[in-house]
């Protein structure tokens, strides 16, 4: 009975045995280092969001006076909830539309079959390999031309026209799925765009999940095209914000980097929330849908 329940014990467990701690032991190490120098900075960054001004760059990880106060002042000197909900908004509206967008795409390359499709998928892979700032010119005319800059709508439209490196993401999962189910569908006479929305989009939720939060957080991070199309302080996003926040009160400015560190916290705490929930999710998903296959 005993013997029995060690091998029901192991079974249950994935079927292997760990082996000896000591054996184990290198890897943990290594990846308590890594833990380390991965999570320093942000250690570091909450740290001097704590400190007064005269101690911001100071070593020490525990602070002598917490000054709790730096978050207050973030809060009193810039529109910070504003900018944040502006970063909501445009990421929402990036990543559905970038999510949308390329899954049809890649649904296309991944079912239909057509002279040339290979090619045409490889001249989508190599938009990869071209620079934003060689493109950067050409789009900011186009959308000045159509009298939208200065608003929010070249930050995620784009967004439309799908993204290469998504497209080639879902077009691998696409093709993991069973060509029987499509076909089945086909016969029960379901549509083209049937067969996307009602069999591909439900069996390929983790990839796309994986494709929504990646492109939530491009758009949280990004910089440059808030910096290329705002002027008006009430729709700036985060880290447009964050940027006049730095012209005033870093470089050049009145030097309060505690509040800047502040700052810099509240605005990175939302994607470590997001990216904690959506992990156990994603990696969920993607195990159930290796044991399925």
């Amino acid at each position: 009975m005993g013997n029995d329940r060690v091998a029901g014990a192991r079974s249950q467990s994935g079927g292997r045995d760990q082996g000896p701690f000591w054996k184990r032991a290198p890897y943990l190490i290594v990846l308590a280092l890594a833990s380390v120098v991965f999570t320093y900075p942000f250690v570091w960054l909450i740290s001097a969001s704590l400190k007064p001004r005269t101690e911001v760059f100071g070593n020490a990880l525990i602070p002598r006076n917490v000054q709790l106060s730096n978050f207050a002042d973030v809060w009193d000197y810039a529109p910070v909830l504003a900018w944040m909900s502006n970063s909501v908004v445009v990421g929402i509206a990036a990543a559905t539309t970038v999510t949308i967008s390329s899954a049809l795409v890649a649904f296309g390359f991944a079912y239909f079959r057509f002279p040339g499709r290979n090619v045409l998928f490889g001249l989508v892979l190599a938009t990869m390999m071209l620079p934003q700032a060689v493109t950067m010119i050409p789009v900011y005319l186009i959308w000045n031309k159509l009298g939208l800059v200065g608003t929010q709508v070249p930050l995620w439209a784009q967004n439309i026209f799908g993204s290469a490196f998504y497209i080639f993401l879902l077009r691998q999962f696409f093709l993991s799925l069973p060509r029987e189910l499509f076909e089945a569908a086909r016969v029960d006479g379901c549509g083209f765009l049937g067969l996307f929305r009602r069999i591909a989009l439900p069996l390929s939720r983790p990839a796309l999940a994986i494709v929504f939060v990646f492109e939530i957080q491009a758009s949280w991070d990004d910089l440059l095209r808030p910096l290329i199309y705002l002027q008006d302080t009430s729709l700036f996003t985060i880290p447009r914000g964050l940027k006049s926040v730095i012209d005033t009160f870093g470089q050049g400015g009145e030097q309060h980097w505690e509040i800047i560190m502040a700052a810099s916290v509240i605005a990175t705490l939302p994607m470590i929330i997001i990216f904690a929930v959506a992990q156990r999710h994603i990696i969920e998903g993607i195990a159930t849908q290796g044991r399925k296959g």
